[in-house]
């Protein structure tokens, strides 16, 4: 029940853009114990030609056609498991692919659900028009054993905020994951200013690697001797260090060129996010030189622990991930912000479970100091607030979608309003939610919730992608004006009450 004289705006909802199939399925190696790995090809090898040939046919004509390049993705899993074949043996292609289809599973990436949607500009506005703008979509996909990984999609909304969606891709593909032992130089070197070891020696010994480097590489360099004689020990240790850490924090992934965006996932890699790539928050970020790069904050889930990770592409076939660090990464539900700040790059955070802060870096990964800016206020909101997305900027300021836990851990859809240039102040805010789990929503995986990874403005409308009870997915619109007309009356009617 809203209060009389509360500042309220209600989303209009206009319907649901992604529901659950199960027939969305990747290929995942099955690799058991090494005793069993063995006796399963010595079963394979004892088969005759005939038999091999036989079985073979009967997953091809069973599964070929769920899968592209399947016969790739046989052999690439037959390749995992040849260090176990008995020496001296030779196999037919048959044989091969056969022994790569009893170490394949499939795994339904969306049996559970697919939620917490997040938007951003399209890199692609070719082709539309006049009122039509191509967004990119991201959903958190939950399948077996609560694995959440990350789907793409593209869509087109036209000046009436109808949207238009493509047929997908009937395949889903994961990436190739590219070598590990590659490096960053820059991202090394911003690994060394944390540790507080660059100094003009270490510039000048690293201005003879390449952009991207190998161990190898660095190595060499320290048998030169330059290193040796003027790097101080401790130097040389955390540049090794730094290298040990990236290889458990940091991975790169290509998709194929042919890979329809609709058919690309993310499934989780390293070992800190076995469990889940979870609550993806995508944002279009151009840097002052106009540069532009697709940034996405989310959860890593091991199991048993979560860490902040940030995602980073251009083109949305080659990604980055990395272990964000620094006191304030230390929970979920980080949010860039889609430009720096005075300099600085700016982020939502939220410390301690209850309250929206921000926080300024210098270095994009890592984020030490975070100020409040609010805390829970509304009866909807008392158990914990926390940011639906990365804030979007307007000429009023930045405008920030919040969720809100009340009674019976329901959650609600809210919106605040940050100072342009001091985003840490509070200037506007509603009093009551824009969007609550209606009859139909409440009813999912996780009952009596409506949770957002993400926003955008679109002519004069803000198009809200939610999720529905951690179960499915749709959209929502406010006016804009409205909206911030509304948040602008907080301010003012907290000044009359003299708070």
């Amino acid at each position: 029940m809203v209060e009389k004289g509360s500042l309220c705006v209600v989303a209009t909802r206009r319907g649901g853009i992604r529901q659950a199939d199960c027939r969305r399925v990747i290929t995942r190696p099955f690799i058991p114990s090494e005793e069993r790995v063995r006796n399963i090809i010595n079963r394979v090898l004892n088969l005759a030609e005939d038999q091999v040939e036989m079985l073979l046919g009967q997953v091809m004509e069973e599964f070929s056609y769920r899968h592209r390049r399947f016969e790739q993705l046989l052999e690439r899993n037959f390749q995992t498991v040849a260090p176990y074949l008995p020496g001296g043996v030779s196999l037919s292609e048959n044989r091969k692919l056969l022994i790569g289809a009893y170490f394949t599973s499939e795994y339904s990436i969306q049996s559970v659900g697919v939620l917490n949607p997040s938007i951003a500009l399209h890199p692609d506005q070719s082709g539309l028009k006049i009122g039509e703008v191509r967004y990119l979509i991201t959903f958190r996909c939950v399948g077996e054993g609560h694995i959440s990984s990350l789907e793409f999609r593209s869509c087109i909304f036209d000046a009436a905020c109808n949207i238009k969606t493509r047929p997908i891709s009937p395949f889903v593909e994961t990436p190739e994951l590219l070598a590990p032992n590659h490096y960053e130089k820059s991202h090394f070197i911003a690994k060394l200013k944390q540790r507080g070891v660059y100094s003009k020696a270490l510039a000048r010994f690293l201005q003879e690697l390449p952009p991207e480097f190998t161990a190898a590489d660095l190595e060499a360099r320290l048998r030169e001797g330059e290193g040796q004689r003027t790097l101080p020990k401790r130097a040389q240790s955390e540049m090794r260090a730094i290298l040990q850490w990236m290889d458990k924090n940091v991975y790169r992934v290509r998709f194929a060129p042919d890979t329809r965006i609709s058919g690309r996932v993310l499934f989780p890699v390293l070992e800190n996010e076995r469990e889940g790539i979870e609550d993806v928050r995508l944002v279009r970020f151009t840097d002052d030189d106009g540069e532009v790069t697709y940034y996405a904050t989310y959860t890593g889930y091991s199991g048993h622990a979560i860490v902040s990770k940030l995602l980073e592409t251009r083109d949305f076939l080659y990604f980055k991930s990395t272990t964000l660090t620094g006191k304030a990464t230390h929970n979920k539900g980080l949010a860039l912000f889609p430009r720096r700040i005075r300099g600085k790059y700016a982020m939502l955070a939220r410390l301690d479970n209850e309250n929206n802060y921000v926080a300024f870096s210098d270095d994009i990964y890592h984020w030490d100091r975070a100020e409040p800016i609010q805390g829970p206020s509304y009866p909807w909101e008392f158990v914990q607030i926390g940011n639906c997305g990365s804030p979007i900027e307007t000429e009023a300021g930045w405008l920030v979608l919040t969720h809100g836990v009340g009674a019976m851990r329901k959650y609600c859809i809210g919106v605040a309003l940050l100072d342009l240039d001091n985003p840490a102040k509070l200037i506007g805010r509603l009093e009551e939610p824009i969007l609550c789990p209606n009859e139909y929503e409440r009813e999912g995986y996780v009952p009596n919730v409506v949770y957002s990874c993400g926003a955008v403005i679109h002519h004069d409308k803000l198009i809200i992608t939610y999720a529905m009870s951690d179960w499915e997915s749709g959209i929502a619109t406010v006016p804009v004006k409205e909206l911030l007309a509304n948040c602008l009356a907080w301010q003012a009617k907290k000044k009359r009450k003299g708070g």
